[in-house]
């Protein structure tokens, strides 16, 4: 042991070891890559312990080329995970090798080849083993010390290897660095949970354990006590067989990575068959029958435990003996804690309580969340930065301070994963693969508390059933295979009659729950007693619900009142979990009877579940929040040189674009002086495909700020290729666009000013329309502020519809959803294509409000329809084009034209005859009588402003006057004559 400087900030690997488990299901983790260095090994079989309880160990040591007499390197013990053998962190022992360790695996007592029964961690043997190995490194003169048999060394193990790192630290003060994962603080509140009370702490996970009940965890202690008690070597254990000292791959070969098939000792001469039964002792073969290759004693706790499901002191007594929890004050060595968020075995609330247990000491801890755990394997990303975060913490604790290979104090910060969230039936959409870094765990070494966020929710007092024999039960997570069981399925299965639900009102936005939330309930039980599952629902718009992770927190509730009027009031403790719960989804405590994963009672009763404090206006829900600064997840140094050749390969090619785009194009990229007064310009614009169709022909016209362009034409007359040149969609084959004087192409920047809804909705019908509206911005990558989301919304007009799944909207919905979209960020630029296909008349109306309110802001629209009336009603100015060409732009006025039949009505119809010879007397113009009013014929010669304007000069008071020739007139009139 030496004097270690305290700790700071960085990242760097561990033997995040496959791990575990319970039975045959194994979180196993990727290879790694080829070592940095060579690497030798040494097997050996190293005797432990004495008398009756002397085992031989199976060992491999991994030696780096750089290890020697005189140049010796630190040293790191990998343990492996319950069920698996010193294969397991084979991998990782040649990884930290090649970083330059001297590494020491080997197979615990009980499994692989290594001999003796299992202890589960006890300090008397488990524990006590690992002190040999260390003195095993410490007779080394490759080994550096820090005095007589004192080995510079870290331990390392997930699960079952981590919980003996932990112990082997508390009881040997010559471990001086270690990096348990995914591993236990106390073994029976693992097995026994039950998360009422409260936990006088600041930490974003602190978890209560009644210390004299729980709810037996069934599923989980079956799977990890049957890894164990395979009885294998039987025939050399009952049949006066001696046992052999194989090596993995013989006749007693362990499991591949830890799936329980090792042996403990396997017979070295086996009895031929059939074996005589008087000489067999019946106590020894039931032993080996039940108990496999666990310990008397350990058998026996869980045997008791199966049976009746209930803690007793002497089942504590057991795993309170290999739980690190009684002895974190004696731990000195500095302490990487790697938890996952998808672990319904281990959950977060075991590593926060070891957290702060070795922090009060001042011992410094490093605390590290991930995505996954016991029920979900860690993705080859998530193993690789693992391994490269524990290698950096031996690095800076087991290094001398002048190795150059020590690197950055890696710190005593907290990293998770950026929580993730749902949108409707949507599954991930934030967060993703990067990391939240916070600068402390929150409420260690006197710091400041998790902030928790305190959240209203509602729900009436409601009667639960739980069910004779606890059947049927609810499924909210497969031991191993919980995240897994989650997704398939979609969502727990809850059996109606067995819950009672409370909820908060819609998010108004995003809530990030790191932590374990709280809440307060108000049970009775006629029994006074009750066993409870509380869980936290995400519940999304249209109803579907997720349980992140799985998880539930079970309640083993006592002393309850029996009166369903004066309820004991409990507060409760739900799983600590990672997730975002996005806005518009709804947060929903679920608290039911049964649990398939747990022991129920057998007898049937009725409970009373409500929230406390109902009469005083409700409680909350208490959900913790810890700020950080996110951060892209990079990787490991392996991938840069892959990188480094991804991007000279796009470099490459970005330069070949580039010669390419100059030869093809001469006309430089120029910006145009009036562009910010004319928001786009077609100048010469010719589409020609390679077959000789020519879609649009020289097309030229331009559109001024707070215009209202309708793009008309009969279908192939080009409009949708003009407008997808316009978007960048497709290149032109000569000419220029510009859009606020600069030219509009594939990528361009300026393209970013411009909305627009052409061909068809483009929606994901299985996610609401807010949902749509949502990750359309996301993808602009711009800030959410500037999205103008409610202005959007509030154009579509969907009220609580814009929070329902798409697939459920009418083509009119979608519609105004689409336009919507289009107009998310207020763009200058507003490009629609048959905006009101689908609509109602009142919506066309509304549609036309909007887009001329938009246009009077200064900015302009473009729409292209086939509803001229429309278009004369909405637009300001319009461009018709026939075949390919423009046939005629203007204003509406102007396109509609001179001449034509106007309506007179006139305030006095006194007044007609006088006005009919004014309109008369004008060139060219003819006037009819109608019941309608006097229809004046101007011709061709006579424009309808002249007409009015005579009337008014001879004093004649109009009060109507209509054009008879309508938009749709000139249309056809011009399309008839190109």
């Amino acid at each position: 042991m030496r004097s270690r400087p305290r700790s700071g900030a960085r990242a760097t690997l561990g033997a995040l070891t496959a791990l575990l488990l319970a039975g045959t299901v194994l979180v196993s983790l990727p290879s790694v890559a080829l070592a940095a260095e060579d690497v030798g090994t040494e097997e050996a079989r190293i005797p432990s312990g004495s008398g009756a309880d002397a085992v031989e160990l199976d060992t491999t040591l991994y030696l780096p080329a750089s290890a020697s007499a005189d140049a010796p390197a630190p040293a790191v013990v990998l343990a492996h995970g319950f069920g698996g053998s010193k294969q397991s962190v084979a991998d990782d022992a040649a990884d930290l090798a090649g970083r330059g360790y001297v590494v020491m695996t080997y197979s615990a007592r009980g499994f692989g080849a290594s001999t003796g029964q299992i202890g589960l961690d006890d300090p008397r043997y488990e524990v006590a083993d690992l002190s040999t190995l260390i003195d095993v490194l410490a007779e080394r003169d490759d080994v550096l010390r820090d005095g007589d048999g004192d080995p510079r060394v870290g331990v390392a193990g997930a699960s079952y290897g981590g919980a003996l790192s932990l112990l082997g630290a508390a009881y040997d003060d010559r471990v001086d660095a270690i990096a348990p994962q995914i591993t236990w603080n106390s073994l029976t509140a693992a097995l026994f949970p039950s998360q009422t009370g409260t936990v006088e702490a600041g930490t974003p996970a602190a978890t209560p354990q009644d210390a004299d009940a729980g709810v037996y965890k069934r599923l989980w202690a079956g799977l990890f006590f049957g890894v164990g008690s395979v009885p294998t070597g039987l025939l050399g254990q009952v049949g006066g067989g001696s046992e052999a000292t194989t090596e993995d791959g013989g006749d007693g070969g362990p499991g591949d990575g830890g799936s329980g098939g090792g042996t403990a000792a396997a017979p070295a001469s086996v009895p031929e068959l059939p074996v005589d039964p008087s000489t067999l002792d019946p106590a020894a073969v039931a032993q080996a029958l039940t108990c496999g290759r666990f310990r008397a004693d350990i058998c026996a706790a869980y045997q008791d435990a199966a049976a009746t499901g209930t803690l007793t002191p002497e089942i504590a007594a057991v795993l309170d003996r290999s739980s690190p929890a009684g002895v974190l004050d004696r731990i000195t060595a500095p302490t990487l804690l790697v938890q996952g968020t998808e672990d319904s075995l281990f959950g977060l609330g075991q590593a926060d309580a070891n957290a702060r247990g070795i922090a009060a000491t001042g011992t410094e801890v490093k605390v590290v969340w991930y995505a996954g755990g016991h029920d979900s394997q860690a993705t080859e990303r998530e193993t690789a930065e693992l391994r490269d975060l524990v290698a950096g913490w031996f690095d800076w604790h087991l290094r001398d301070e002048g190795d150059p290979a020590r690197g950055e104090d890696p710190g005593t910060g907290f990293r998770f994963p950026a929580p993730t969230g749902l949108g409707s039936g949507l599954g991930t959409v934030q967060g993703g693969s990067q990391s939240v870094v916070a600068g402390t765990y929150p409420g260690l070494d006197d710091g400041a508390a998790a902030e928790r966020t305190e959240l209203a929710v509602d729900g009436p007092t409601q009667p639960v059933v739980t069910p004779a024999g606890g059947t049927p039960a609810a499924i909210t997570t497969v031991p191993g295979l919980g995240a897994l069981a989650s997704a398939l399925a979609g969502t727990a299965v809850e059996i109606p009659g067995q819950f009672a639900t409370f909820a908060t009102e819609p998010l108004e936005e995003a809530v990030e729950v790191v932590g374990a939330p709280t809440v307060d309930l108000a049970v009775a039980a006629p029994s006074g007693s009750a066993t409870l599952f509380a869980k936290l629902y995400d519940v999304g718009p249209d109803g579907a619900q997720t349980l992140p992770g799985g998880l539930v927190a079970p309640l083993a509730l006592t002393g309850l009142s029996a009166d369903p009027t004066a309820p004991t009031e409990v507060t409760v403790t739900l799983p600590g979990i990672v997730h975002r719960f996005e806005a518009g989804h709804t947060m929903r405590v679920v608290v039911s009877s049964t649990d398939q994963a747990f022991a129920l009672p057998a007898e049937s009763s009725v409970y009373s579940v409500a929230l406390a404090g109902a009469d005083d206006g409700g409680t909350a829900l208490a959900v913790p929040t810890v700020e950080g600064q996110a951060q892209a997840d990079g990787g490991t140094s392996r991938w840069w040189w892959l990188l480094a050749a991804v991007v000279a390969l796009g470099l490459l090619g970005a330069l070949a674009g580039w010669l390419w785009g100059r030869r093809r194009r001469r006309v430089t990229s120029v910006v145009e002086p009036d562009g910010e007064d004319v928001p786009l310009r077609f100048k010469g614009v010719t589409k020609a495909y390679k077959d000789g169709f020519v879609a649009v022909r020289d097309l030229s016209f331009e559109v001024r700020r707070g215009q209202v362009l309708g793009l008309l034409g009969p279908n192939g007359a080009g409009k949708t290729t003009s407008l997808r040149m316009l978007m960048g969609l497709i290149r032109p084959t000569e000419g220029r666009i510009s859009v606020f004087g600069h030219a509009a192409g594939p990528g361009a920047p300026v393209l970013s000013r411009l909305g627009s809804f052409v061909e068809g909705t483009g929606l994901m019908p299985h996610l609401s329309g807010r949902d749509n509206l949502t990750l359309y911005w996301a993808a602009t990558g711009r800030p959410a502020g500037d999205a103008h989301m409610e202005e959007a919304i509030e154009v579509a007009g969907l009220g609580a519809a814009i929070d329902r799944p798409v697939r459920r909207y009418s083509q009119g919905m979608r519609q105004r959803v689409a336009i919507a979209q289009a107009m998310l960020g207020l763009p200058d630029l507003l490009v629609l294509d048959e905006p009101t296909n689908g609509l109602d008349p009142p919506q066309i109306h509304a549609m036309r409000e909007v887009l001329r309110s938009y246009a009077a802001t200064g900015r302009t629209v473009i729409v292209s329809s086939h509803l001229l009336s429309e278009i004369e009603q909405t637009c300001t100015h319009v461009v018709v084009m026939a075949k390919g060409q423009k046939i005629a732009q203007g204003t509406v006025e102007e396109i509609v034209g001179t001449g034509g039949a106007v309506l007179v009505g006139l305030s006095d119809p006194a007044d007609a005859d006088r006005a009919a010879a004014v309109l008369s007397g004008l060139p060219g113009v003819t006037v009819e009588r109608t019941d309608e009013g006097l229809v004046a014929d101007l011709g061709d010669r006579t424009t309808r402003a002249a007409a009015l304007q005579a009337l008014v000069a001879a004093d004649v008071a109009v009060d109507q006057f209509t054009p008879r020739r309508r938009l749709e007139d000139a249309f056809l009139a011009l399309v008839g004559e190109n």
